[in-house]
């Protein structure tokens, strides 16, 4: 089934199920009146509301309305926890190999991961608001899942059962407060803006067969200034699945339904090498900082620019009958002025 927060007077909007095709939703606050209500109380929410999702994909319902991407809130606006891994490998060594620096051995067998600010989440098509171009504005199209409640040490084995809900992701990130950043030891605050995810968050079964092994086999578009940018493969260069992350993340302390685990931007390689732009036949990138990485790579320095005010871009995923599963995240930057 499919599930978003339509914008209203009230902090986290309102939630709705939205018809397979994108088209229609119907309110369901007799079953609970926000996504996270569903979740707490998953299951017994859950079955009511794949009762309620089957009439509505029948025409079976009164007061159906018509389905627009752009009144949605983030399907969590807020949440308990926002927990973004780097299942991506590729895009850790090419981060390395671009300052000189060799990778662990241990960061091919234990996750990285950090606690994203996970208060203000915006909707997938408010604009991306900041002070100052310099800070390196840049996207980054991920993956992620919600969990319902997950007990403490849950093993990879055990953590598919809780992943109750997928979708899109663009992690803004400030690439040039990174650097002065983590040299402090601790971690991001200055340089993650606020995320924002996908109009719509739907069960796992909704992806079929492209879900397996708790990857998504399927692309991930992201087009930038109405040019794709990236067509990277979900499944494939994904060093740990979204089980292993969510048992990586339990492993000293519960996590409530509603927590959040992104994947890391999604890197590809191409012919077992580093990635390659759509034009020079590779997949492209999901994020600006890859292409300036192998730029300074291979021509020791990095000419791609960061996104500069005026800027969009746009992430979606279509399935294999050529369907949008998640609706877009469609943003525009622009300059933030106090009042």
């Amino acid at each position: 089934m499919k599930l978003a927060s339509l914008k209203n007077k009230e902090r986290d909007g309102i939630l709705v199920l939205v018809s397979k095709d994108l088209k229609k939703y119907v309110y369901v606050q007799t079953i609970a009146k926000t996504l996270q209500d569903a979740l707490d109380s998953w299951v017994s929410t859950k079955p009511l509301l794949e009762k309620l999702y089957i009439d509505l994909n029948n025409n079976d319902l009164d007061n159906i309305h018509d389905f627009n991407e752009s009144d949605c809130k983030s399907p969590l606006p807020r949440a308990y926890a926002w927990l973004d891994g780097s299942a991506y490998i590729n895009h850790v060594e090419l981060t390395r190999k671009a300052r000189n620096a060799s990778i662990p051995d241990s960061f091919y067998t234990d996750p990285l991961m950090y606690q994203g600010g996970s208060d203000t989440f915006i909707g997938p098509y408010e604009d991306i608001l900041l002070e100052k171009e310099e800070y390196g504005i840049d996207f980054e199209g991920e993956v992620a899942i919600i969990t319902d409640d997950v007990p403490m040490a849950t093993s990879e084995e055990d953590a598919l059962k809780h992943i109750q809900l997928i979708m899109l992701v663009n992690d803004v990130s400030l690439r040039n407060l990174i650097p002065a950043e983590l040299a402090k030891g601790i971690g991001f605050i200055q340089s993650k803006s606020s995320s924002s995810f996908s109009p719509v968050c739907v069960t796992p079964d909704e992806l079929g067969d492209s879900w397996s092994d708790s990857k998504v086999n399927l692309s991930l578009n992201v087009f930038y200034n109405d040019k794709l940018f990236g067509n990277t493969i979900c499944s494939e260069d994904m060093t740990f699945s979204f089980s292993k992350l969510l048992s990586h993340a339990s492993k000293t302390r519960e996590l409530c339904a509603g927590t959040i685990i992104g994947s890391g931007t999604v890197s590809n390689k191409f012919e077992g090498k580093e990635g390659k732009t759509i034009k020079d036949g590779g997949r492209g990138y999901s994020c600006i900082a890859e292409i300036r990485m192998l730029e300074s790579i291979n021509k020791c320095s990095s000419k791609t620019a960061f996104m500069s005010f005026g800027d969009r871009v746009k992430i979606n995923m279509i399935n294999k009958e050529g369907n949008s599963i998640f609706g877009s995240i469609n943003q525009c930057v622009k300059e933030y002025k106090k009042d």
